[in-house]
């Protein structure tokens, strides 16, 4: 039985039935306009049956094989069907009772909130009643939930696959199970055969998602929209197995639509850019938001010339022009990612273009592994992921310490990206590269956003999102910034959390590691004044978690606010993350400080060189996977042994720093230690200065200004007498 959630709640609900069905490959095809501020366009999803619901087949490979030459016979005697890419081209006269299907000329029957006109409306979180117990419906339909938000759905359809040419080539393992449901069956088990292609012939895979892309339609599918999720349906088919595993939507997303913002750049220029919302991005794209749905995908977007397209893409995308004014580009992921971490910016963005001295320690991009990384060798063995093109697997990788890199920016601010921001990539990734090994990302691409982003960063595969303010920071706000934006490669992204509300794992194994790999970028400070340094930025960050945990609610405070339910599921998939739209969580910085503070604990207490193996140790054995804190925290107990006897345990941890409010006891310990520095103390004796300086120089103003006004009087009160 589901549990009834409340969408009024500042729970972000995650509504995908991922237990159901899962998807694992996404095709996107949009048109961005900015006269209308809409992203308009149809995605392709590609499915396979979910862990709950799984079905074995036994019969053999020769029936699927014959059953396919039947249908291709079939088809020669039927006329062929060009697939609609305009779905105001069609008109289709169906009506269903509840459902809607769409599609009435170029009108938008919808309300203001996207839904169409069903008699009756999921209400934002679907019920026992929406979902379905799977397991014991009866004769109920099947019912495919996907998150959505903030879009106008105008047409769903099941994709005919099997009509693409040369896919005969994928049906002579797949095995069909119920003869009344041959075609049906065929088309699943294709996409079945597709999906689980080797990792080395991933070109091959994506050629043909895209070809399956195109083919045409095969009949529409039911489907409502709510507050939170689409819901969609096929009549007569009850079970996942049965249901469509590809389906092709039409929609658009609406100039209010809170995944992306629609602005101008900092010199007046129209953009629109994924700005790390809350609500991740369904409403940028029908989509299955949990973490556990992890996904690759193809785009191609369209837009006016003059504007560059940057996306989470493998490929350094070039333009096609289409036709006169209007570019098409292309971008693809091979490793499986959730949906939330896809990212998009679209903007009349100029390429900084490398200075020589810079370009030249980028071409330099391979090595012998530095010495500290020797006991990588061990590590070389099969990865732990579901099978994708890994770079840990690939030796070339392995050894390039500068992935290749572009930064963009507005004309305006490329002198300043030259001056401050180019020269530090290749030596703040080298240093990452030194500290965790291989990069999980085969590139870069650095964007300066516009003025109304909300953070100093923001990190997504293949692309990360710099403030201009880290440009009038100098090198080191701009270096550190850099550093803890490339941290999240490997925390963050290529190790996500399988449970989003432990978003410490991801923001404070960065803010732990910006020091790191900025102390190791500036090779020109010696060991005291990096360690200087991180000791005043330690002391900084203290008083800056004091003063959150001072003046913020104590449940916002908790690292791990599930306890012993992180990470549990619904038994459909669907599940919340909590506190995920409190509008207060959104800036406070206690999962960035505690995570940091917990782990630069440890690292003291085991010895940095013990820890930063263990490190590599956890990003070799997890890339590619998702994780909860216990997945760190035993591996780096069972590497030392010796700890537990002093009472440092996974659960004495999650006691002291993860599951309770305020203030760890330990920091609080240890807060006396940093006033030793002497970095802290000669800055602090420098701000006390400053202070009664600033202090004296107020005395004196206001001593003055009463000297004025005396005066002032004085000449008024003569020239009245005078008068």
């Amino acid at each position: 039985m589901e549990t009834q959630l409340d969408p009024m709640k500042d729970d972000l609900p995650l509504m995908a039935n991922t237990s159901y069905m899962l998807v694992k490959h996404y095709i996107l095809d949009l048109d961005v306009d900015f006269k209308s501020k809409v992203i308009e366009g149809v995605i392709v999803l590609f499915f396979e049956t979910g862990s709950r619901y799984r079905k074995t087949s036994s019969t053999g490979k020769d029936d699927c094989q014959s059953q396919f030459d039947e249908t291709c016979k079939m088809r020669a005697s039927e006329p062929c069907h060009i697939p609609v890419t305009n779905v105001s081209a069609c008109s289709f006269k169906t009506e269903y009772n509840d459902f809607a299907v769409c599609g009435k000329g170029e009108e938008d029957t919808s309300d203001k909130n996207g839904n169409y006109s069903n008699e009756e409306q999921a209400s934002g979180i679907s019920s026992s009643k929406d979902c379905c117990d799977i397991e014991d419906h009866g004769n109920k339909d099947f019912l495919l939930v996907l998150d959505c938000c903030d879009l106008s759905v105008l047409k769903v359809e099941e994709v005919d696959v099997a009509a693409v040419s040369g896919i005969e080539k994928f049906t002579r393992s797949a095995k069909l199970t119920d003869v009344s449901k041959e075609l049906e069956n065929l088309r699943n088990q294709i996409i079945h055969e597709l999906l689980t292609l080797p990792a080395d012939r991933w070109k091959e895979q994506l050629y043909y998602f895209t070809r399956c892309s195109q083919a045409p339609g095969c009949g529409e599918l039911l489907f409502t929209t709510g507050t939170w999720s689409l819901e969609i349906k096929k009549s007569g088919i009850q079970t996942p197995t049965d249901f469509p595993h590809a389906i092709r939507i039409w929609y658009k997303t609406k100039p209010e639509g809170r995944s992306v913002t629609w602005t101008t750049d900092q010199t007046g220029r129209p953009c629109v850019y994924t700005m790390g919302s809350p609500i991740n991005n369904r409403a940028l794209f029908p989509c299955q938001e949990p973490p556990v749905a992890l996904s690759t995908w193809q785009a191609s977007v369209r837009t006016a010339a003059g504007f560059v397209v940057l996306m989470s893409g493998e490929n350094s995308a070039e333009p096609v022009q289409l036709q006169e004014g209007i570019l098409s580009w292309y971008y693809y992921v091979t490793m499986p990612m959730p949906a939330s971490t896809f990212t998009i910016a679209v903007g009349c963005w100029q390429e900084v273009k490398k200075q020589s001295f810079t370009a030249a320690i980028q071409t330099n991009t391979e090595f012998s592994l530095p010495s500290s990384q020797a006991s990588f060798r061990w590590h070389e063995e099969i990865c732990g992921h579901v099978e994708y093109p890994c770079r840990f697997q690939n030796p070339a990788a392995r050894l390039q310490a500068v992935i290749p890199y572009r930064v963009f920016a507005p004309w305006c601010l490329m002198e300043h990206c030259k001056e401050h921001l180019l020269h530090l990539i290749p030596q703040c990734l080298s240093a990452a590269y030194t500290t965790l090994g291989t990069h999980p990302f085969s590139r870069l691409d650095v964007l300066i956003v516009p003025s109304n982003f909300s953070s100093l960063g923001m990190a997504s595969p293949h692309i990360i999102f710099l403030s201009q303010s880290v440009l009038r920071g100098g090198s080191h706000l701009c270096g550190t910034r850099l550093c803890h934006e490339i941290a999240h490669a490997w925390f963050g992204l290529a190790i996500g959390a399988r449970d989003w509300t432990e978003e410490w794992i991801s923001e404070g194994f960065a803010t732990f590691l910006e020091d790191i790999f900025w102390a190791r970028a500036q090779q020109q400070l010696s060991h005291d004044e990096v360690k200087g340094q991180q000791e005043l930025k330690a002391i900084l960050r203290w008083r800056r978690l004091r003063d959150e945990v001072q003046n913020s609610e104590e449940e916002l405070q908790v690292l791990r606010p599930k306890k012993e339910s992180t990470g549990e599921l619904s038994e459909s998939g669907a599940s919340v993350v909590k506190h995920g739209l409190k509008a207060e969580k959104i800036f406070m910085q206690v999962h960035y400080l505690k995570g940091y503070f917990l782990l630069r604990s440890l690292a003291r207490t085991i010895g940095e060189a013990s820890y930063l193996a263990s490190l590599r140790k956890f990003v070799h054995k997890f890339h590619g996977q998702l994780v909860l804190s216990q997945d760190f925290l035993c591996m780096l107990l069972e590497d030392i042994p010796e700890q537990k006897e002093s009472g440092l345990t996974v659960e004495s941890i999650f006691q002291n720093w993860l599951d309770t409010s305020g203030i760890p006891k330990p920091l609080l310990e240890e807060g006396e230690t940093w006033k030793e520095c002497q970095l802290v103390q000669q800055v602090s004796g420098e701000v006390t200065k400053w202070i009664q300086t600033n202090q004296s120089i107020r005395k004196s103003g206001k001593k003055k200004r009463k000297r004025d006004e005396v005066v002032f009087q004085k000449e008024v009160l003569f020239l009245i007498q005078d008068g």
